[in-house]
């Protein structure tokens, strides 16, 4: 349901005076519903990957979030004293952009208990009449769902296949309409030729004026019903279609964030084309010439109007309509290929597109435009081939159609005249046939037209479907622990892992405990798993065997971003959004506050460049952080990790890029930093050994050295380890 904002509810979402990280009562409602219903969810987990407001919950977003905990919401517009118990407890939706709890009325309709979210678990009774003061007049209702367990066998409906018709089907009262609408226009449309009939046999033979004027009054009448009923029924398309529309692309959006590392597809370009497609099924649902395909049911209702005026002269339409539908049918074969063909090579284009602009400087630097340029060109000439190809499949149908239509029109004027000369027919009744002949195989033509749509929109959907049906991070159907607070207890258990696609393992039964507060390197030759290493701990990979753990609990048991919001992680591959360097620096964390913003970018480094810019945090980083030089890039990607002070650090080369006169001012700062948090560093700088206590040496994928930093340097000084990158 969508909120007006003028209303009273659209001012509880549009005053945003308080913090975020402060005030979130939508949050903390849903948090307490789910502890209440034995459904544990903390607030991390239930608005991680949401399109939150202000760092906020809203109405519209309290279904999806309660979904996580296996809860279904809805919003509803209720007084308070149309609530019944049986629906409670529900979600008041206060004014100054307020929620609580209700849990119920006393029978005297007095006073009310109602959960503060502020107060925690705490309970609290008011006077209803206080109550009505505060309360918008929304509600959301919530109820847990039902739990299906193994024992219960998927269905084709529960097993996600039809994730695009299950949210036509949940439109289908919208659709509804559009059939009622259809309905009566296609009654309507009978109006005109019975008008010229009864014009032409009665009114013309007997002058009969008055008649004339009753039945034309008459006709304006309908024909102002069917422009309404036509606008209606755009109307209820468009609202049909703007609700899957929404529906959907945010499904799918978010399936994309979702997916598990070891599922992403090779080519980003291809892949985003594919998503891109959807373009076309969302044009389609929500195109009006899919009223040509609402309209085939009701040719029926012309056919009778012709048997019923003429008589045997609806042979015609009978066996002209059959012919189109043949032809369009023989036509889909070749068509298919055609169109599947051009959607394939359109992904490979893309992916050529995105490679080329992404590594453009390299292209450059080692002269192979020229290769880049002929993969091109045999793309766009593949693509043009078959194009062409399907262009002209589709318009056959269309212009077939168009002629069957006028020699459909020839016989009916022919048929008709043998008709009239033998007294079976008037010149009305000829005229009238021949105006609802044209109407009855109009439709025909436009599903001729929609044939190329269809299978564009039927190829996306298969392409689609192989991504909803991706493995996801945050499965569904599991229920997550709760942790809380994270202390810092790494433990690795006998890891060993392969990257998808790959055969030789790049760990192999790594086993380390790095404890709450302790400061530890990974170091070795490239190669050796370092990296991989930082991504198992953060759940971005599972291990092929053995357990990660953070303190004593398998992070498979944690939902994501439970298990990442207290890890600050500076990667490798430092990636930065087009934005701002404040953006960039509070990027998942758009409420910070600008105090500890610039007390991470002052240790990190980033108050060094920024303070001497004229637009300071305001700069604008480019793509990609093309305007930054690495080091600077390292800069704001340290300063994001540092970001609320994470009892957890996972760094990784963050100096790689750095001066040496930066990088010392970093140690500096991260010494101070560091100071009771889980630090886990991944280095190739020896300087960079400062900052730790304890040094593990990896050597193709097995730990050779694990112990204090000073016993380790020794053992390398003195060459009793070589293993050393």
């Amino acid at each position: 349901m969508s909120i007006d904002s003028t209303s009273s509810l659209g001012q509880w979402r549009l005053d945003g005076s308080r913090s975020a990280v402060e005030d979130d009562p939508l949050t903390d409602c849903l948090v307490a519903l789910a502890r209440m219903f034995d459904r544990p969810l903390s607030a991390h987990a239930a608005c991680a990957g949401l399109p939150l407001d202000e760092g906020r919950l809203t109405p519209d977003l309290f279904s999806r979030a309660a979904a996580r905990a296996g809860l279904s919401a809805r919003l509803v517009k209720r007084r308070l004293n149309r609530i019944p118990d049986i629906l409670l407890p529900a979600v008041l939706l206060l004014h100054d952009r307020q929620a609580c709890v209700l849990f119920e009325v006393d029978k005297a309709g007095k006073a009310a208990r109602v959960l503060w979210p502020d107060t925690g678990t705490g309970e609290q009774t008011l006077s209803v009449a206080e109550l009505k003061r505060q309360y918008t007049g929304h509600a959301l209702l919530v109820r847990p769902e039902h739990q299906l367990d193994d024992r219960a066998p998927n269905t084709p409906l529960t097993s996600g296949r039809f994730w695009f018709w299950k949210a036509i089907f949940r439109n289908w009262r919208s659709y509804r309409d559009v059939l009622v609408a259809s309905l009566l226009v296609n009654i309507f449309a009978l109006t005109m030729p019975f008008f010229i009939l009864n014009v032409y046999d009665r009114v013309l033979p007997h002058s009969a004026f008055e008649t004339l004027w009753v039945l034309a009054i008459g006709a304006a009448i309908i024909a102002g019903f069917d422009f309404l009923i036509r606008a209606l029924r755009a109307y209820f398309i468009d609202r049909a279609g703007r609700r899957v529309d929404l529906e959907l692309s945010a499904g799918l959006f978010e399936k994309v964030l979702g997916l598990k590392s070891e599922v992403r597809p090779k080519s980003v370009g291809a892949f985003a084309d594919n998503v891109h497609e959807f373009e076309g099924v969302r044009d389609f649902i929500t195109s009006t010439t899919i009223t040509g395909l609402i309209d085939v049911p009701f040719v029926a209702i012309f056919l009778v109007a012709i048997w019923l005026i003429g008589g045997p002269i609806v042979m015609v339409p009978l066996v002209a309509i059959p012919i189109i539908l043949i032809y369009a049918l023989l036509v889909q074969w070749p068509l298919r290929k055609a169109v599947e063909n051009t959607l394939r090579a359109s992904a490979q284009k893309n992916a050529t597109l995105v490679e080329s602009l992404s590594g453009i400087e390299t292209i450059k630097t080692q002269c192979a435009e020229s290769q880049l340029q002929r993969t091109w060109e045999q793309s766009v000439e593949f693509i043009s081939r078959w194009g062409v190809r399907a262009r002209l499949l589709s318009s056959s149908t269309t212009h077939f159609s168009t002629l069957v239509q006028q020699l459909a029109t020839v016989g009916l004027v022919i048929f008709g005249v043998y008709l009239a000369s033998a007294g079976e027919i008037t010149l009305g009744g000829l005229i009238a046939c021949v105006i609802i002949g044209r109407r009855a195989m109009s439709p025909m033509s436009q599903v001729a037209n929609l044939t190329t749509r269809y299978h564009q929109v039927r190829a996306a959907l298969k392409t689609l479907s192989t991504v909803v049906a991706l493995p996801v991070e945050r499965d569904p159907k599991r229920t997550y622990v709760t942790r809380g607070n994270i202390k810092g207890d790494i433990d690795l258990q006998n890891i060993s892992f392969t990257y998808p696609d790959e055969e030789v393992p790049i760990l192999q039964n790594v086993s380390f405990r790095i404890k709450p507060g302790e400061h530890v390197a990974v170091v070795g030759r490239t190669g050796s798993g370092k990296t991989t290493l930082t991504k198992l701990i953060l759940g971005l990979y599972e291990p092929t065997a053995g357990t990660v753990c953070v303190d004593g609990m398998d992070i498979r048991q944690l939902d994501p971003s439970e298990l990442r919001r207290p890890m600050g992680c500076v990667p490798q591959d430092v990636v930065l959004f087009y934005g701002s360097v404040r953006e960039n620096i509070v990027l998942g964390s758009p409420h910070a506050e600008d105090a500890e913003m610039l007390r991470v970018a002052q240790i990190a480094g980033v108050s060094e460049f920024a303070d001497r810019h004229p637009r300071g945090y305001e700069l604008t980083v480019g793509e990609r952080g093309a305007g930054l030089s690495g080091g600077q890039r390292q800069s704001v990607a340290i300063a994001r990790a540092l970001l609320f002070d994470p009892p957890v650090l996972l760094m990784d080369e963050p100096t790689n890029s750095m001066d040496n006169r930066t990088e010392a001012k970093l140690r500096a700062a991260l010494a101070e930093e560091l100071n009771g948090k889980t630090f886990l560093l991944v280095t190739h700088r020896s300087s960079m050994l400062e900052l730790v206590d304890r040094i593990i040496i990896l050597d193709n994928g097995t730990i050779v050295a694990d112990g204090p930093k000073a016993e380790i340097i020794e053992a390398l000084d003195t060459g009793t380890i070589r293993a050393m990158g």
